[in-house]
């Protein structure tokens, strides 16, 4: 049997420009052309495709389920995005693009239908309805309801609408990150600035009589710096997204993300060869979130679980981890990078507490998964895009908030490995083992970090690294990251400082 791996990593520029540009319009720009990005100002005026009236979108649903079938939806999408990016103090590109298409899905018992198209008119929504309904053919079948309105809570804020910042602006505020980070230190060498932002807009309607609208507006904000010293080099990467309107700016300046990716370049230049062996390791607050996202999050996503495969199947209500560790999945943090308000099946997003106390309490689910195993829907069915169909993905997902000091646990620790930054890893979800790069990782001497080194790789088990937990810090932070199943979702991954006794690492000196 082939095991899928999934894992989740920084944001490259390249995906940024796969996942934004598929099924859509793209209007490239030369640097001396870039300046007319701002003629492409109107980010919502190609949204007429989702103006689709309730009574066709019914007549859809009723034509999905023609053939029988227990559910049937109706999914559609338009977005808007820019990227800009620089290098080397010089601007290189812009990318102005526009997507938009229709997704109709049909679910008879375990069986789904889909098919889409990438332009939205009645007659293709119809033909859609009629390829997914094949799944059904000879199944029982449901009487839908009519579609109406419906009221979901909202946790996004927008103080300055996307689509009335003129491009200058965005442009400044790349220019003024790559100053910060170049006028760090004389030793980068080199800044990369990659600016993306989008607004996508959706609506779901579904045989239970749901109708949904609503827009999010996303901003991805990266700076890379390479330092250079003697025969060393170093490339950081430091990340700032959010679910928000261009006041995400004022609140996280770009300066602040480009000195931070400049000092761990610069700190790293130093770094030795990393030893191996079983070592004690304290992980920083923030993006460290992402071992636990990928060794016990995919775990936790349902598909797998209905499928009866998993290091969790079956274990609700048993102890699987420390009594100091508590996982949550939470949709519903105001304007954070996994916030969606509902999923993309409409189902409202809230706090999911997956493990409380050691003790698994749940899992998360779409609608698929959650009439398989009998469960509530958590919010959950999240998709890549209308080419896709919803399955359980991770929103924010994070190591609750525990009561130690960070710096005593740093102090209380002999020796082992202090890691400030990881860049991604993956998981196998069957099996539970995962692997993790250190990016930015010292020594830990006498409760004190020391050296920076370089090549360590935290290997290890789901039910081995969240039982060894032994301290769970008071300082709770976020990091941004971009997660892999199959298809891709936007998603934060968070912990306080925690302490992990006994952990494989990889290193690059035996």
């Amino acid at each position: 049997m082939k095991n899928d791996r999934y894992f989740v990593r920084d944001i490259p520029r390249r995906k940024f420009l796969e996942m934004s540009m598929k099924g859509g319009l793209l209007m490239a720009t030369t640097p001396v052309l870039l300046s007319q990005l701002v003629s492409c100002k109107s980010m919502g005026a190609s949204a007429a495709g989702l103006d689709i009236d309730k009574a066709t979108l019914d007549k859809v649903i009723f034509t999905a389920l023609e053939k029988g079938g227990d559910f049937a939806e109706v999914y559609l999408e338009n977005r808007v995005s820019r990227n800009i990016v620089m290098e080397e103090s010089k601007f290189k590109s812009g990318l102005y693009g526009v997507s938009q298409g229709a997704g109709v899905r049909v679910i008879s018992g375990n069986k789904t239908g889909y098919a889409y198209t990438d332009d939205i008119t009645t007659e293709n929504l119809m033909r859609a309805a009629k390829v997914a309904s094949y799944v059904a053919r000879e199944g029982k079948s449901i009487a839908p309801v009519n579609i109406s309105d419906a009221e979901r809570e909202s946790f996004i804020t927008v103080g300055q609408p996307l689509q009335e910042i003129a491009d200058p602006k965005r442009i400044e505020i790349m220019e003024r990150a790559d100053q910060a980070a170049m006028g760090y230190d004389a030793r980068i060498k080199m800044a990369m600035i990659d600016y993306y932002d989008e607004i996508r807009g959706r609506v779901i309607a579904n045989s239970e009589g749901l109708y949904l609208r609503d827009e999010l507006p996303l901003l991805f904000f990266i700076v890379q710096t390479m330092s250079e010293e003697g025969n060393a080099r170093h490339l950081s990467r430091e990340r700032l997204s959010r679910h928000s309107g261009f006041e995400m700016f004022d609140e996280v300046t770009p300066e602040e993300v480009a000195e931070k990716a400049a000092r761990e370049a610069v700190a790293m230049l130093d770094a030795e060869d990393a030893p191996a062996g079983i070592m004690d390791v304290v992980m920083q607050n923030g993006w460290g979130g992402v071992l636990v996202h990928e060794a016990v999050g995919h775990p936790l996503e349902a598909d797998n679980i209905a499928k009866g495969i998993g290091a969790f199947t079956g274990k609700v209500g048993q102890k699987v981890a420390s009594d100091l560790f508590t996982m949550v999945d939470d949709g519903s943090i105001p304007n954070a990078r996994g916030t969606i308000n509902y999923d993309d099946e409409g189902t409202q997003a809230k706090r999911n507490v997956l493990i409380e106390k050691g003790v698994l309490k749940g899992y998360m689910t779409d609608i698929l998964s959650a009439r398989q195993l009998g469960l509530e829907r958590t919010g959950n069915g999240r998709r890549e895009s209308f080419r896709y169909i919803p399955i359980p993905r991770m929103t924010n997902t994070f190591i609750d908030q525990g009561e130690s000091d960070p710096e005593e646990i740093l102090l209380s620790t002999r020796k082992g490995i202090y890691v400030q930054s990881l860049s991604g890893g993956s998981v196998n979800p069957v099996t539970g083992q995962f692997n993790f790069t250190c990016r930015e990782a010292y020594m830990i001497e006498k409760g004190k970090k020391t050296k920076p080194i370089k090549g360590a790789t935290l290997i290890g088990s789901c039910l081995e690294v969240i039982s060894n937990i032994d301290a769970v810090g008071n300082d709770l932070e976020f990091g941004p990251g971009i997660c892999g199943k199959g298809q891709m979702a936007e998603v934060d991954a968070g912990q306080p400082t925690v302490r992990i006794r006994g952990i494989n690492v990889g290193g690059s000196r035996g």
